[in-house]
């Protein structure tokens, strides 16, 4: 983080009048209405609109082929995730992945779309071992504090189906991985009981966070989230495990809906979405209302599962309010702000805001207000994460 003192002149936070930000140390020190002054070594801000940082919860930067020659998408089968998962482990040697050089490329179209902050999943299996997790974090050290990163080792390929991947998410959270994974823990490993066992163990005993992927439908969906409830609580975990995607929720009849975001507030589970198409919409008010707290992500990008993704997290924003119907102002304001401060718990922060107190990560954009922003999604013009500029004119500088 850097120790520059500077001031961010005549911008619009969050869209409201023009005001000048106060920089120190990396973090935002003061927010004052402009007063048409500035210094050597100020940024002018040109009346631009000004977000805090985008945060993506949801990412797997160690899959993506970004950056080289384009891959075509080999699987032909009927799409499942088994189907998914088994054509991937088949071809990721020969296109390298994973690898350090691919992830910074990542890393780096994260940082220009405006992205200052992600947590990603990383595959840990019996193929890879921790070589994932070491490729992201020689990707995350060449590019400094131009975007945190914290890390999920993820067991993409199964839990207790794999012999030895238990111990390898143990190893991993040894080595410093802030969360461990899990995977549909009834359909892939056919034991939703065994697979949680072994994950709470570890999250426990290393003092890890949990974050499990859930794609399983119907009753099996419910079931899994109803156990994952009542394990946090008992585990002590409450503030510390996190759904992935979670697809049931939305199909399930509005009072069950309502049964499992009551148990989702009280055991202090969170939940991250990618706004899938064709997934039945969230409960996403009533979570708000409650105060789970909903991030999103962008998921896997340029990679064996699929050719689509760019990094740009205002676009998932975007797939959130047509998924979920938004027209109105407040509601689509409400999307920008997931993709934003929503997102702070999630990379480890109390607080993602303009104002005192916050890491200094801003992104100012051509636009006149917060719906204007998630309907046109306007080039990020300029991006500072950590009291720095890291990306100009949709240029990285890093």
């Amino acid at each position: 983080m850097t120790d520059q003192t500077f001031a961010l002149r005549n911008v619009r936070p969050w869209g409201d009048a023009a005001a000048d930000v106060f920089i120190d140390g990396g973090r935002i020190v003061e927010v004052r209405p402009a007063d048409g002054s500035v210094a050597v070594g100020d940024v002018d801000g040109g009346g631009r609109l000004a977000l805090p940082g985008f945060i993506n919860t949801h990412a797997h930067v160690d899959k993506s082929w970004w950056g080289r020659p384009w891959v075509s998408y080999t699987y032909s089968e009927h799409p499942t995730v088994e189907g998914w998962i088994a054509n991937e482990r088949a071809e990721r040697g020969a296109h390298d992945i994973p690898n350090a050089n691919s992830a910074a490329a990542v890393l780096r179209e994260f940082i220009r779309h405006g992205t200052t902050a992600t947590r990603t999943h990383v595959d840990v299996d019996l193929g890879v071992g921790l070589r994932g997790l070491e490729s992201v974090a020689a990707a995350s050290a060449e590019l400094g504090d131009a975007i945190q990163v914290h890390t999920v080792a993820f067991p993409q390929d199964g839990v207790l189906r794999r012999p030895g991947v238990l111990q390898l998410l143990d190893e991993a959270a040894q080595a410093g991985a802030d969360s461990i994974g899990g995977l549909d823990p009834g359909t892939i490993d056919g034991d939703v009981e065994g697979q949680l066992d072994g994950l709470f163990a570890i999250a426990v005993d290393r003092g890890v966070g949990l974050d499990l992927h859930l794609h399983d439908f119907g009753s099996l969906g419910a079931y899994e989230y109803q156990r994952i409830i009542t394990r946090t609580i008992d585990a002590g975990l409450q503030g510390r495990v996190n759904i992935s995607h979670g697809f049931a929720l939305g199909s399930l009849p509005q009072a069950r809906q309502e049964e499992i975001v009551e148990g989702l507030a009280g055991a202090g589970i969170s939940w991250t979405t990618v706004a899938m198409g064709g997934t039945a919409p969230l409960p996403w008010k009533r979570m708000r209302e409650r105060g789970v707290p909903l991030g999103l992500g962008t998921d896997g990008i340029r990679d064996l599962w699929s050719p689509f993704g760019d990094g740009d997290l205002l676009r998932v924003a975007h797939q959130f309010a047509r998924l979920h119907g938004l027209r109105h102002d407040e509601p689509l304001a409400a999307a920008v702000e997931l993709a934003t401060s929503g997102g702070a718990t999630f990379v480890g922060r109390a607080q993602h805001d303009l104002a005192p107190g916050s890491r200094a990560d801003v992104v100012l954009v051509d636009a006149e207000n917060l719906p204007d922003v998630l309907v046109r999604g306007p080039r990020r013009e300029l991006v500072i994460s950590g009291g720095r500029v890291v990306s100009r004119d949709g240029q990285v500088l890093v």
